[in-house]
């Protein structure tokens, strides 16, 4: 699909982001008329119109499952980073409870190459942003995280990934 990634300063945000958002938070999706934002209704559109690949399980319990999965890492994960990005120095508690949580997840990639199995879904589209930007917030995982970390390396190296990157983001890792 064509699309087109404008980068912004979350400290410095454009105007029109709190007009097309009433939360003036990114990200956003616009398509013709459509806005969207919130990154898992964004997800999910772009899975909806143009399903080749289906990135969303087409069992409704496997769906359902994934949809549950993507709710906790909203609030074990994501809910998280808001601290991070605006107060780096003083989040050590989140940066912690982030390492915790991604860390646990570290023993299912040794049985499994994927979040949901052996394809590749809407839940490692979701993740996939956060692995990438551990060392920007900090995050040093353990030892025992290596199994994530090796399926981490896995997503980058897809072309999808790399294509969706901007500057800005390329350079937030060692």
């Amino acid at each position: 699909m064509d699309f087109q990634v404008i980068d912004v300063d979350l400290f410095n945000k454009p105007e029109d982001i709190a007009v097309i958002n009433p939360y003036n938070r990114v990200p956003v999706l616009v398509d013709r008329d459509l806005v969207l934002y919130e990154s898992n209704i964004i997800n999910e559109y772009i899975d909806e119109r143009f399903p080749h690949p289906q990135l969303m399980p087409p069992d409704p319990i496997m769906r359902a499952r994934a949809r549950q999965l993507l709710h906790t890492f909203e609030l074990e994960l994501f809910s998280h980073i808001d601290v991070l990005e605006k107060n780096p120095k003083g989040a050590d508690k989140e940066r912690a409870h982030v390492r915790d949580q991604l860390t646990q997840l570290a023993p299912m990639f040794a049985k499994q190459k994927f979040l949901l199995g052996d394809d590749f879904s809407m839940l490692d589209v979701a993740i996939a942003p956060l692995l990438w930007r551990l060392d920007h917030y900090g995050i040093e995982l353990p030892r025992s995280a290596a199994p994530l970390m090796k399926y981490a390396e896995r997503i980058f190296s897809r072309q999808g990934f790399i294509d969706a990157m901007t500057p800005s983001e390329k350079v937030m890792r060692r």
